[in-house]
């Protein structure tokens, strides 16, 4: 298995268990906040439940595949990161369409978005490296 491979194996899981986090008893508040942060919506899950699938896909296609994935997926991910922290919604999750641009401190910005613009800028990163 190619780096590229082991790597978007890595996001598959990672993702997996991010599409899961509203589903496992303690990891959100009452509030039904992840980690007293964020909320998660279907929206949410179904954003990370189909990167999850994409990922595990390209994993075991081939290490073009997985390579691929990683440029793409690190792109969408880092690019959406970024425009949450800008104007507090990002575009994958629907979030900019349902709520447009939102007026939130800057310091829960970073932490909204820290999760996305990690994930994209490090696949990014795997995926140039040869």
């Amino acid at each position: 298995m190619s780096f590229h491979q082991k790597v978007a194996l890595f996001y598959a899981l990672a993702l997996l268990g991010a599409a899961s986090i509203n589903y496992i008893p303690g990891l959100t508040d009452p509030d039904g906040l992840a980690f007293g942060v964020f909320a998660l919506d279907i929206f949410d899950d179904l954003l990370h439940l189909g990167s999850a699938l994409w990922a595990l896909a390209a994993a075991l296609i081939s290490a073009r595949a997985a390579r691929n994935f990683l440029l793409i997926f690190g792109t969408l991910y880092l690019a959406d990161g970024l425009m949450g922290l800008a104007v507090g919604s990002g575009y994958l999750d629907l979030g900019i369409v349902n709520n447009g641009v939102l007026d939130l401190p800057f310091t829960f910005k970073i932490m909204a978005n820290a999760p996305h613009i990690l994930l994209g800028g490090f696949a990014l990163l795997a995926g140039v490296r040869k």
